[in-house]
């Protein structure tokens, strides 16, 4: 049986642990027909003000007003005009940090995220790297702001995570301009993971 996450789970003032304990848990996108579920097997850890490569590193703005919301809310933005990208908000409301879900491993629902990407679904490019996973997912940019916890998109624990599974981790992707916050060792990733994003830090 899966569980939503309590809030509690988001709330810690520092991204990183949170980025790498929601490695293993489970996005639910709820739809009438069938609800979509897909494992987190890669995600970025995004740390405010301190943060160069982070949205809220000047301040809170329209776009980013999100990031600052309750922890266990979703940010989702769209890079470059084009892709949907859905963000898990941590830390306390007011201070801005979130976690960008860079790669999915799909469980329900994968016949409609194949329809939706126009591939295979058995194909690995399915889901992996961040754009991809909420088009598959069928993830709208009217659910920015919306609460993990009981909302459309949630974040469940089904237990089976196991605590053999390696974490690895690099550097964050596309974020060469954010200087010394470029080098920040904080994308982490399941190891052997097939839908982990072949993307390079």
């Amino acid at each position: 049986m899966s569980r939503s996450l309590p809030r509690a789970f988001y709330a810690g003032e520092d991204p990183v642990p949170i980025a790498k304990g929601l490695l293993g848990k489970v996005v639910r996108v709820h739809s009438k027909e069938e609800d979509c579920l897909a494992r987190i097997v890669e995600t970025e850890a995004y740390g405010g003000k301190l943060d160069r490569a982070s949205h809220a590193w000047k301040g809170k703005t329209r776009r980013n007003a999100s990031m600052f919301g309750p922890p266990g809310t979703a940010y989702v933005y769209l890079c470059y005009g084009i892709h949907r990208m859905l963000n898990v908000v941590t830390a306390p409301e007011g201070v801005a940090a979130a976690v960008l879900i860079r790669g999915v491993e799909p469980l329900r629902g994968v016949e409609k995220m194949a329809r939706r990407r126009g591939f295979s679904a058995s194909e690995f490019r399915l889901t992996a790297g961040p754009g991809a996973l909420t088009q598959a997912l069928g993830i709208r940019m009217d659910w920015d702001g919306c609460d993990l916890v009981s909302g459309p998109i949630r974040i469940e624990d089904d237990g089976m995570r196991s605590p053999k599974v390696k974490i690895e981790e690099s550097r964050r992707v596309g974020v060469s301009s954010a200087g010394p916050a470029a080098r920040f060792p904080w994308r982490f990733w399941i190891q052997g993971n097939p839908w982990v994003s072949r993307a390079k830090s």
